[in-house]
């Protein structure tokens, strides 16, 4: 997942700073900050500094939009679109230090101040578009656009068409109005996010027995026990709602009442009537959405967002998702009647609830495939893994990456810094990496950037200075860090994103790197596919305690297997994007009161069957109601259409690292990819417009509906050897 337009805007920001030096310097008021690639010292950063530095920067702000509007010659590119397409040079690294930090350090004191320093920003960007004599100028370097370059007038355009989104033509009593929206909007989605965090850390699976353990693979018990340990209970084996602790629990543990517990936590999460209950929030940020979408002339909010993505419509998401619904409904239908016919066998049941998918589907892939996800992550060290992506970078595009430990980072426990250098030697940027879950650290993954590129109008060049956070396994005394398949993936995802960042190339903020939310995933997506190619798969995946590279056997298993599990994958997805564009999709004149009974409603509308949830529910929906992709979660398949077709033109010439492919992806895709409308971009590289061919075979999806096969039951998995608790010491 991406925040930033590279990123999802979520709020979070570093645990401790060291206090500042005795002349208390500000630091997050320098323009360059005395450190390796001028990159944010961190460590000399204090809490009680964030107010003070966002009152400077934004009053900065403001005084540049006083010179551009007091200027009496007429308004041109140069002395007007220029100095208001830099006005935040400042101001948007100091945003990117708080808010991205705060996302993967919170505490108490990071929540308040992030409630005082959103509204100083909505105020600040209210006050810039709904300037009248600002809005003139750029009205009129628009209208007069004509004999400006192409990129210019697409500048242009961009600015203009941003001013009237964000109200410049509305009457001075309804600017008043959406300014009130938007300052409600700002803090309800911070309050969402504050909510969905602590009913995230507030869950605790504790086990004392070892029968209930049965099932878990050894690596699975031993990250429990070394959690249990740290939080006081050694002895015991503890189990979180973060993804690295609830997924393989899910997927193993033969006691159904445990994986009932659990799941029912996860996906309960804001829906339990407590302090930190997120429905109040639901309901408040997709009314005043709609509100606020009238208010500007746009039916619903969903129109409002999808008018700026290349879909253009609403209508045109929900054709396109409904496109695939039937055949993945079709395919997890047939899933669940294999996965019955197997547990029949197995032990005699037909029951599976939604708690149970994931261990039936695990057992019948085995039994199938014989292909077991424990003994595959065996061989997917993140180290490893860690290398093999870099090479992959380093084939298609020349590039290099060296670690640099002398780089000031935001978490000196899980940060590690890698520079990055063009096949000539020049420095591109860098990328921090951030690895392991904290109690502090949302969940998931994503890329975010500290520093964007740019090409500056004096011949130099702003590197970008990357972040990518993931919520990996933990090491313990017995293995190293070691992923899933999925993780695999994920891994490559986020650092697509990366390579974007650091790549994009333009001289106007507006344009450099900069897509609609709707393309932003096609950088990330398509690097997934050089992930599970065995060539790239073989050149890291070594057992981590023989070294065995991973043999022929189990990759072509791993690739017959793929497609296993690929309806409910897609149902549970597009259920998700579906019922995140029904709440986008109310109209301001019938707001919805219940979040339970409208969810409910959507879910039944679908026709989604009770043994499939959505990936996520509303109240921890956190892409829709904090995450910058509300009426948006459409986007990663769209997007999926995009790589799918683009990974197939490197298949077809031959050979998956084709330099020329690679550089015209880079070009067109990468680099220059803000200069035009996307889909533009995309044909310059393809050729031709995607279709949905490679995308329905990936996932499976054509496969012709068929009797079942028996899948032979095998014997019940005896209790599996648990391992003594790991040792004290090991840090979280």
């Amino acid at each position: 997942m991406n925040k930033n337009n590279l990123v999802v805007t979520l709020m979070t920001a570093a645990m401790a700073f060291s206090a500042c030096d005795d002349t208390g310097r500000n630091y997050l008021l320098d323009r360059n900050f005395d450190t390796p690639h001028n990159v944010p010292p961190f460590g000399d950063i204090r809490y009680r500094d964030y107010i003070p530095a966002f009152d400077a920067e934004i009053e900065r702000v403001r005084q540049t939009i006083e010179l551009i509007t007091a200027n009496r010659a007429e308004a041109t590119f140069e002395n007007t679109i220029i100095p208001f397409d830099r006005r935040n040079d400042r101001l948007s690294i100091l945003q990117n230090i708080f808010f991205n930090i705060k996302e993967t350090d919170n505490c108490d004191t990071l929540s308040v101040l992030a409630e005082q320093i959103l509204p100083k920003l909505t105020e600040a960007e209210d006050d810039i578009h709904m300037n009248a004599e600002l809005f003139g100028r750029i009205k009129h370097v628009y209208e007069n656009r004509a004999a400006l370059d192409s990129i210019q007038q697409r500048v242009v355009e961009k600015y203009y068409k941003g001013f009237v989104r964000s109200g410049a033509l509305l009457s001075a009593s309804d600017q008043a109005t959406l300014r009130d929206y938007n300052k409600q909007i700002s803090l309800l989605s911070l309050s969402f996010g504050n909510n969905m965090l602590e009913e995230t850390n507030s869950y605790k699976l504790v086990i004392d027995s070892l029968d209930d353990l049965s099932g878990l693979p050894d690596g699975v018990i031993n990250m429990a026990a070394q959690k249990a340990e740290a939080a006081g209970m050694k002895g015991k084996w503890l189990f979180t709602l973060h993804n690295a602790s609830i997924m393989p629990f899910l997927q193993y543990s033969d006691r159904h009442d445990l994986r009932k517990q659990i799941y029912e936590a996860y996906t309960h999460r804001g829906n339990n009537g407590n302090a930190k209950d997120n429905k109040e929030n639901v309901l408040k940020l997709a009314n005043l959405r709609a509100k606020r979408a009238k208010l500007l002339g746009y039916p619903t909010h969903a129109h409002f967002v999808i008018d700026n993505n290349m879909a253009k419509t609403p209508e045109a998401v929900d054709s396109f998702m409904n496109e695939m619904w039937a055949a993945a409904l079709r395919k997890a239908k047939n899933e669940l009647e294999e996965m019955k016919q197997f547990a029949y066998r197995y032990n005699k049941t037909t029951t599976i609830e939604a708690c149970d998918w994931a261990y039936w589907s695990e057992k019948v892939r085995k039994a199938k495939y014989d292909v077991d996800e424990s003994v595959i992550s065996q061989y997917f060290v993140l180290e490893n893994v860690m290398n093999g992506m870099f090479d992959v970078a380093n084939k298609l595009y020349g590039l290099t990456f060296k670690k640099n430990a002398e780089i000031p980072v935001y978490n000196v426990t899980d940060n590690t810094v890698y520079e990055v250098y063009e096949k000539n030697g020049d420095y591109l940027g860098l990328i921090y990496f951030d690895f392991h879950p904290r109690s502090s650290k949302a969940g998931g993954a994503w890329c975010t950037t500290f520093r964007s590129a740019l090409d500056n109008l004096d011949g130099t060049r702003t590197p970008a200075q990357v972040s990518i956070v993931y919520n990996f396994t933990t090491p313990t005394d017995e293995a190293p860090a070691l992923l899933t398949y999925d993780e695999l993936q994920t891994t490559f995802h986020e650092f697509g994103h990366a390579l974007h960042a650091l790549m994009s190339t333009g001289q106007y903020v507006a344009t450099c790197g900069e897509v609609p939310r709707d393309y932003v995933e096609l950088p990330s997506q398509i690097m997934e596919n050089w992930a599970v190619e065995p060539e790239v798969i073989k050149s890291f995946a070594r057992h981590y305690k023989t070294g065995e590279v991973i043999p022929d056997e189990l990759i072509d298993k791993l690739k017959k297997a793929s497609t296993w599990n690929q309806g409910f994958a897609t149902v549970e997805y597009i259920a998700t994007a579906l019922l995140d564009l029904k709440w986008h999709s109310i109209s301001a004149n019938n707001p919805v009161t219940d979040v339970n009974a409208f969810e409910k409603q959507a879910l039944e509308d679908m026709k989604l069957i009770a043994e499939i949830g959505p990936r996520y529910h509303s109240t921890y929906l956190a892409h829709s109601f904090n995450g910058g992709y509300d009426a948006g979660y459409y986007v990663y398949m769209w997007a999926e259409l995009l790589d799918a077709d683009a990974f197939s033109a490197f298949k077809e010439s031959g050979d998956i690292f084709n330099q020329d492919l690679a550089a015209k992806f880079r070009k067109y895709c990468l680099s220059e990819v803000g200069n035009d409308d996307q889909m533009k971009q995309y044909k310059r590289f393809r050729g031709k417009e995607p279709n949905s061919e490679a995308l329905v075979v990936r996932r499976g999806l054509n496969e012709q509906e068929k009797r079942r096969p028996v899948v032979r039951p095998v014997v019940a998995d005896q209790p599996a050897a648990v391992a003594a608790p790991a040792p004290s010491g090991i840090q979280q």
